[in-house]
């Protein structure tokens, strides 16, 4: 990322060029594109997609003097450009950004100009959940929170209505928080770090260079800020060793310092806290609506993280308690014929399969599969052989799935190479008291544009089905 222009004021926006990288379906580039149109820049915008596949966003964008070169890129876009805004998506040694005299993102722009307090989250799994739980106890316990980021809300969108006693929580991925490195601009409050699995590496490589984004969270953090992590995991005790900011651990050992939340194996059991000047406290309550001892966990980093943003111990207890969860997590679907339905498809590693299947105590009929992310299924074997059926989805990642179920000998139907086959085939193996869960372990490309389009595909084919 370039990083030698001066720090841009709002009032220096006005007249200048400005190339948007990657329109998208939703998220930064047409939350971007608005921003600075709004603000009276001369904004390109340009995709390799066309005008059919970007349709809805260029009509969102109807109203604002926008120029688009789609389908392709033209070097004078980012040759010529005071400022080109990139997706996340693209890598930062993409040939056309190498052109340009300054790159940023909707993530850096809202980061310079936010005057609200920034919770921020990441990790491999969990990161979505938490970010959304944390920003429901802040709501819930009367602190003004905006939720964004990676959950495909642009914070730009809301940068006028963030004030300075607001909280933004932002869910940050680790191509979002690589573009941010060294710039100087993420400050967080509290940065949160979730269980962190193998992902991306077809982008990595490594999982030192992954995790070393993820690192960059908390690496502009002081002494006055807080990190919450995980007590019992290597890599979360390796966050806090590193870290300047004040830490607190949740899992089912104390952290060092003593402080933080005991999150206990039996689900049924409350999560109790031990804070700096406060009295043994119950943080997360033994009843929740969210399936899982994966989701308890969630919701303990979530109630630590509200807790060091100034919410009451009780008041977030009873927001946890509340807390519906989020769409395509083990959302529910739909109950027919006796027989539950869940959509997981923001599961897009194999260590969330695993989840899944561990989160309840009924048969589990799983349709699963999808495209490769160079990742190890085998974390998720045991999940593959706890299940009473399985339905595979088509794809690279699916190949490798098979290979582990062929050599245990675990029968499975597929691979199918639409949404609608698989649903009717598990359809028709569930009987009543079982789940069926889409949870994929896999990446949706091909076949959908993204998970949530999996996700929403999967939904419709269920609400479809008759009675």
């Amino acid at each position: 990322m370039h990083s030698n222009m001066p720090t841009i004021r709002l009032e220096d926006i006005p007249g200048l060029q400005v190339t948007i990288m990657g329109l998208g379906l939703n998220g930064g580039g047409l939350a971007s594109a608005r921003f600075f149109a709004e603000h009276g820049a001369h904004v390109t915008v340009t995709d390799t997609k066309d005008q059919t596949a970007l349709a809805e966003s260029i009509e969102a964008l109807r109203r604002f003097d926008i120029r688009y070169v789609l389908g392709h890129h033209d070097e004078a876009d980012f040759s010529g450009a005071d400022l080109v805004i990139k997706n996340p998506a693209v890598k930062p040694d993409n040939p056309y950004l190498r052109l340009a005299r300054h790159v940023e993102t909707d993530m850096s722009i809202f980061l310079r100009f936010c005057s609200s307090g920034i919770a921020a989250v990441t990790g491999s799994k969990g990161k979505s959940t938490t970010s959304t739980a944390l920003a429901w106890m802040l709501n819930q316990s009367g602190i003004k929170a905006f939720l964004g980021g990676n959950i495909t809300i642009s914070p730009l969108g809301f940068l006028d209505e963030a004030g300075p006693s607001d909280y933004v929580v932002l869910e940050l991925s680790s191509w979002q928080l690589g573009d941010l490195a060294g710039m100087g601009v993420l400050k967080p409050r509290v940065a949160v770090m979730t269980r962190i699995v193998p992902d991306h590496l077809d982008r990595y490589g490594t999982m030192e260079a992954y995790v070393a984004d993820k690192r960059l969270i908390y690496a502009d953090q002081t002494a006055s800020d807080w990190m919450v992590h995980e007590s019992d995991q290597p890599y979360g005790q390796s966050f806090a060793s590193e870290t300047k900011a004040r830490t607190l651990g949740y899992g089912n050992v104390f952290a060092p310092n003593g402080f933080g939340v005991l999150v206990p194996d039996a689900i049924n059991k409350p999560c109790v806290a031990r804070l700096p000047g406060v009295d043994a406290v119950e943080l997360v309550p033994a009843g929740l609506r969210v399936p899982g001892a994966h989701s308890r966990r969630n919701l303990a980093a979530a109630a630590l993280a509200a807790w060091t943003c100034g919410a009451d111990p009780h008041d977030i207890a009873k927001a946890a308690s509340s807390f519906a969860g989020i769409e395509h997590r083990l959302e529910p679907v739909r109950e027919r014929r006796g027989v539950r339905w869940f959509n997981d498809s923001a599961a897009t590693v194999p260590e969330a399969v695993r989840a899944a299947v561990e989160s309840f105590a009924e048969p589990v009929v799983l349709i699963t599969g999808g495209t490769d992310k160079q990742l190890d299924f085998e974390v998720a074997r045991d999940a593959y052989r706890t299940a009473s059926s399985i339905v595979l989805l088509a794809g690279s990642g699916t190949d490798k799935i098979r290979a582990i179920l062929d050599r245990d000998g675990v029968a499975y139907h597929g691979p199918f190479d639409s949404i609608q086959k698989a649903v009717d085939v598990a359809a028709m193996l569930a009987h009543p008291g079982c789940n069926v869960i889409l949870s994929p372990g896999c990446t949706s490309f091909g076949m959908f544009k993204n998970e949530f389009d999996r996700g929403r595909s999967f939904k419709a084919t269920i609400s479809a089905l008759d009675d």
